[in-house]
């Protein structure tokens, strides 16, 4: 909302400020079933770059690797058509062809052999063990979900026995004095015709 106010400053003429203040307009967007269920679909599909799933991994490894693979036919396709003639040599090509050679690791190497394995293990190791901490975790929080069930239900056989003593006993002691009953109401009409 634009407002003019008076300038305080000694123009003479009552200049005036524009000033621009917001003002809350309330709206409420609405839509139809069907089109809420589409947004849900369409939601449902965008996937966050920064959260990353075994799978995820998986499938860039597998393109990376076979994106090496189609460059390193490539770069034998060119040197076979230089070797034979069909192609003229370009040193800066070969050049480059070098660097990334000289970067691969050579895996003839014993040690290097030996040392990535031993990585290798002990990175399953930790995944080994950090699923086996996680099972015996939700084996220990089942455990005690079942006390705390146990404590707030009964165990089924401490509590609920000693009640249905009780209700027992309250059933025994009322039938013995209905019988007692019976039996002082006999003993007044013996009483009675005697």
């Amino acid at each position: 909302v634009d407002s003019t106010v008076p300038s305080g400053g000694g123009g003479g003429e009552g200049s005036t400020a524009v000033r621009k203040t917001f003002a809350h307009v309330p709206s409420l967007i609405g839509a139809m079933e069907a089109e809420e269920v589409g947004v849900e679909h369409l939601l449902r599909d965008i996937n966050d770059p920064t959260v990353s799933t075994v799978a995820n991994l998986v499938k860039a490894k597998l393109s990376g690797l076979s994106t090496l693979t189609e460059k390193l036919v490539e770069m034998k396709d060119y040197l076979t058509a230089v070797s034979e003639g069909r192609m003229k040599a370009n040193s800066d090509i070969i050049a480059n062809m070098q660097a990334i050679v000289n970067l691969l690791p050579n895996l003839n190497v014993e040690e290097l052999v030996r040392s990535m394995l031993v990585k290798n293990n002990d990175m399953h190791m930790v995944i080994y063990l950090s699923a086996l901490i996680r099972c015996v975790i939700a084996l220990h929080d089942l455990v005690l979900n079942k006390i705390a069930y146990n404590d707030e239900e009964g165990d089924g056989f401490g509590e609920v026995k000693d009640k249905k003593k009780d209700s027992g006993e309250e059933k025994k002691e009322e039938e013995s004095g209905n019988d007692k009953k019976k039996n002082g109401k006999g003993a007044d009409a013996k009483n009675k015709s005697t």
